[in-house]
């Protein structure tokens, strides 16, 4: 899930959503009353801090976490994420497939919210949105990566959409048709971009169709007011297929963050909050007690470099701002809420990942501040002549902190040889900035679409439409492509190995962390899962104690 996914992370920093780590020396000895685990008598719907404004509505059009976790309320994908980030059953009833290259999808009677059934012709007509480059989807290239049969020359506009390898064999199944075998190709599917969408509201209405006027959705609940940074408000949709077991009649998504969140969590005005900014972390954990919870997520924290932009064109300068990184002392000192430092793309507890420190991590700090220096000098840069640079974050005080801390580290461990321009835009802005590659450094971030490697790293081959970094190195592209021809997991991992190792030498993007996952929820609130990594809940499977 913000793409370039600026801080996917759908709940938390715009989206550095409610990510790992627990830590038991940090539990309150504070206790949580009996009128505090039960709500409001009469209450039934649920207000969340949803981060940040969502980008879109429409499936194939958003890239950010604050936009996914609304839309998977409001539509349904062929498979879904359980409790346990495990990949289930959705619209798709049930699926086989041959030498995991021809996919066939059997689906369960279901209708859109204006009464018309849901086909297998929705999802044909929604994957050839997504991969049509008139759709301009920020998730254009996704299907390619998937290795769906046509899916890169149609992304290219050297054949019309219709040429997918995606058909309906009738109303209620689907075929997808790889060019070469994906054995994960199913958990792709999770993600809401590969969601249906209406083909007859979405042509009658254009780029209007997500209007509470006009929508028709396929989810639990349905689109009923969207007031632009204000708040996106859902209602039940009866025509669901299950709403006799959804439970929750209305839900208000919030676009705030810090301490605009917490102050209203406090007044009984949000009963979720996107995060816990770590300044105030053991504060509210003395105060709130179990109210402050952690749960895994597959996050990373970086800061992306343009490399098409002179001099970060220049892997010398990139090499340098990589090397003088101190991720220790900013983990440590400057967050110190539980957050991992890290040196690699992709968190090493990723399924088939692990770890992937690179030599010179191992190395002291003078020593890594000597040879970037050097690098620096080499690239011709000085005290008298610093290199400028222009550092795109999005409002937020965690943000703030991040570029502070990383200028004031970069002016000590580069001897004065940079100078940075701190540039804040509202979020919308960010993404549109970063996508027409109006920045030097942005602060980034992305969490996991599925819990499998190539999420992270195909954001970095050269055609991704994700590639923030704007990136391009053919031997990183084959070394992914070559993950897809090994018959084990184990080769697989030795791959991936080898392609953050060639992330770690080009310094196209610099991995900060693995975020911590501390939110605030009230004790009322029931089914909110804390073992999904991926964070892809879904509202109708929670209830409220009364």
């Amino acid at each position: 899930m913000s793409h370039p996914n600026l801080l996917k992370y759908s709940i938390a920093l715009a989206l550095i959503a409610l990510l790992p780590a627990c830590n038991d020396s940090n539990k309150s000895t504070s206790t949580t009353t009996a009128t505090e685990q039960t709500a409001p008598t009469g209450k039934n719907d649920v207000v969340i801090a949803n981060g940040a404004e969502p980008e879109s509505l429409d499936p194939q059009k958003a890239s950010d976490g604050a936009s996914f976790v609304i839309a998977r309320q409001l539509f349904l994908g062929l498979v879904d994420i359980d409790d346990n980030g495990k990949t289930v059953p959705s619209m798709a009833s049930e699926w086989n497939n041959e030498n995991n290259k021809v996919w066939t999808f059997k689906l369960r009677d279901a209708n859109w919210s204006d009464g018309t059934p849901i086909t297998a012709h929705d999802f044909v007509y929604s994957l050839r949105r997504l991969t049509d480059p008139k759709t301009a989807s920020p998730y254009g290239s996704y299907l390619v990566d998937g290795k769906v049969l046509n899916a890169d020359a149609i992304a290219e506009g050297k054949l019309a959409p219709d040429t997918l390898g995606v058909v309906a064999l009738d109303d209620k199944t689907l075929q997808i048709t790889l060019s070469e075998p994906v054995p994960y190709f199913v958990d792709l599917l999770a993600l809401p971009a590969v969601f249906a969408v209406p083909q007859k509201t979405v042509e009658r209405f254009g780029d209007q169709w997500t209007d509470p006027a006009n929508i028709v959705v396929s989810g639990a609940y349905k689109l009923t007011d969207w007031g632009v940074n204000s708040h996106v408000t859902l209602e039940r949709n009866p025509a669901f297929y299950d709403n006799a077991n959804t439970s929750i009649e209305k839900v208000t998504f919030l676009p705030i963050t810090g301490v605009a969140e917490i102050n209203r969590f406090k007044a009984g005005e949000v009963d979720l909050t996107s995060g816990v900014e770590p300044e105030q972390y053991q504060a509210l954990k003395a105060e709130l007690g179990e109210q402050v919870q952690s749960s895994p997520l597959l996050c990373t924290t970086y800061l992306d470099i343009n490399t098409k932009k002179a001099p970060f064109d220049n892997v010398d300068v990139r090499r340098a701002l990589n090397l003088s990184f101190d991720r220790p002392l900013f983990t440590d000192k400057v967050l110190a809420t539980g957050q991992k430092p890290t040196y690699q793309l992709t968190p090493a507890s990723t399924a088939g990942m692990g770890d992937v420190t690179p030599d010179w991590a191992t190395q002291d700090m003078a020593t890594r501040s000597k040879d970037a220096v050097s690098l620096l000098t080499k690239a011709g840069y000085s005290k008298d002549n610093p290199l400028p640079i222009q550092f795109v974050y999005t409002s937020g005080d965690t943000g703030k902190k991040i570029v502070s801390a990383a200028t004031a580290m970069w002016n000590e461990n580069l001897e004065g040889l940079i100078k940075i321009e701190p540039v804040n835009y509202e979020w919308k802005m960010v993404l549109e900035n970063r996508r027409q590659g109006n920045f030097d450094i942005a602060l980034a971030g992305w969490c996991a679409d599925y819990n499998e490697p190539s999420t992270f790293l195909n954001t970095l081959k050269s055609k991704n439409s994700n590639n923030g970094a704007f990136y391009k190195n053919p031997d990183y592209d084959k070394t992914l492509d070559a993950t897809l021809q090994v018959a084990s997991s184990d080769e697989r991992t030795k791959l991936y190995h080898d392609a953050e190792r060639i992330l770690q030498a080009d310094s196209p993007v610099i991995p900060l962390y693995t975020p911590s996952g501390n939110y605030l929820i009230k004790p009322y609130l029931k089914g909110v899962s804390k073992d999904d990594p991926t964070r892809s809940y879904n509202i109708r499977h929670w209830q409220i104690a009364q």
